[in-house]
């Protein structure tokens, strides 16, 4: 068996459970957002559940480097991946994963390339809207002049940035609430430029299907004149034959030209002058 084939079997057979260690990494992550007044118990607890998911990504991402066949290709393809297991903070980036359930149940989108990306932007922007609004809020909350103090406020505040809005009502005042921001605002132009691409390349093959239906149906027009071309071109073909073949069965009238010349001929023998014979002669 080759690697690759053991590296797809292997990613088929993880997808399932990665997908939970995801949901668990994210309740790890959130929670201590979202109640501050959490015990020390608690975090402790959130923060080994944490590593244990984290964990299990660089357990899937080495199995998959050491069963891929060109290594270099590998990273260089699944940065994503990489970025989860090196950054503490785009982990949550792995719950991207998640994103498979909105694709079984929208089969039918799924089924085509234009419709697995728009399923898994639809999925990403949701996620990554999240997943900035926990890390503003995290970054945000107790800074002295800080706007961003409640998850409403912080959804808001990613809502209208990843969309390119930007109201100004509300911004960060941290360093790495700016951060946060900056990572937000490139992956709100990547959303839009993947959106716009989607429409685009939609646009673009509803317009070679009817480019494609007027050419099959000029084709059809095209092809039953030449045949009724063929058809009345036989017709005249057999008429000639019949025409022909009718004339040659047929006796020839005389010539006009013969009854003229026997008309002008000389008369008979008999009333033709005879010099020996004397009632013919002349009188003295």
């Amino acid at each position: 068996m080759s690697d690759d084939l053991r590296r797809a079997r292997w990613e088929r057979a993880t997808e399932w459970p990665l997908t939970v260690a995801a949901l668990f990494f994210l309740v790890a992550y959130a929670w201590p957002i979202l109640d501050p007044t959490l015990s020390g118990g608690w975090l402790s607890a959130l923060e080994v559940l944490s590593w244990t998911a984290w964990a299990a990504f660089l357990v899937d991402y080495l199995v998959r480097l050491r069963l891929a066949s060109h290594r270099v290709e590998f990273v260089r393809h699944n940065l994503i991946d990489l970025a989860v297991v090196v950054l503490p903070l785009l982990r949550p980036l792995r719950l991207l994963r998640l994103v498979t359930l909105l694709a079984v149940l929208n089969r039918k989108a799924g089924g085509s390339l234009r419709g697995r990306v728009s399923v898994y932007v639809a999925g990403a922007a949701l996620m990554v809207i999240l997943v900035a609004s926990l890390a503003e809020l995290q970054a945000e909350r107790g800074a002295p002049g800080a706007l961003i103090r409640t998850f409403g406020d912080a959804l808001w505040w990613a809502a209208t940035t990843v969309t390119t809005v930007g109201y100004g009502d509300l911004y960060p005042v941290t360093t790495q609430g700016r951060w946060v921001a900056v990572g937000l605002m490139l992956a709100g132009i990547a959303l839009i430029g993947v959106v716009t691409a989607t429409f685009a390349s939609w646009l673009i093959e509803q317009v070679a299907e009817i480019e494609e239906t007027s050419r099959s149906a000029t084709a059809s027009d095209v092809e039953a004149l030449s045949t009724q071309i063929a058809r009345l071109q036989r017709t005249v073909d057999e008429l000639r034959a019949g025409s022909t073949g009718g004339d040659a069965g047929q006796p020839s009238a005389p010539a006009p030209q013969a009854v003229t010349r026997q008309s002008t001929m000389a008369p008979p023998a008999s009333t033709r002058s005879n010099p020996g014979d004397p009632s013919t002669s002349s009188p003295a």
